[in-house]
């Protein structure tokens, strides 16, 4: 991931309000905007893991769940 001024960069949630420590990167796909090969990447805190994948999941939109630290230039 990048960097500011030589920090890392800070993964939160992306979950409304939560500013808690991201730990799951959720790679997601809009069949009707992106093509095939496309992932979009939220961001969740071990609370709000299961209700953002529950989102995606019930519009057929989420592909996959991994570790942040699983994330690299390909994703996102």
């Amino acid at each position: 991931m990048g960097d500011v001024a030589g920090r890392p960069l800070a993964l939160v949630c992306s979950a409304k309000a939560c500013r808690a420590p991201a730990t799951r990167a959720l790679l997601w796909n809009n069949p009707t905007l992106h093509t095939p090969e496309r992932r979009k990447v939220w961001l969740a805190c071990d609370t709000h893991t299961a209700t953002l994948g529950d989102f995606l999941r019930l519009r057929s939109f989420l592909v996959d769940t991994i570790p942040v630290e699983d994330l690299d230039d390909t994703h996102g």
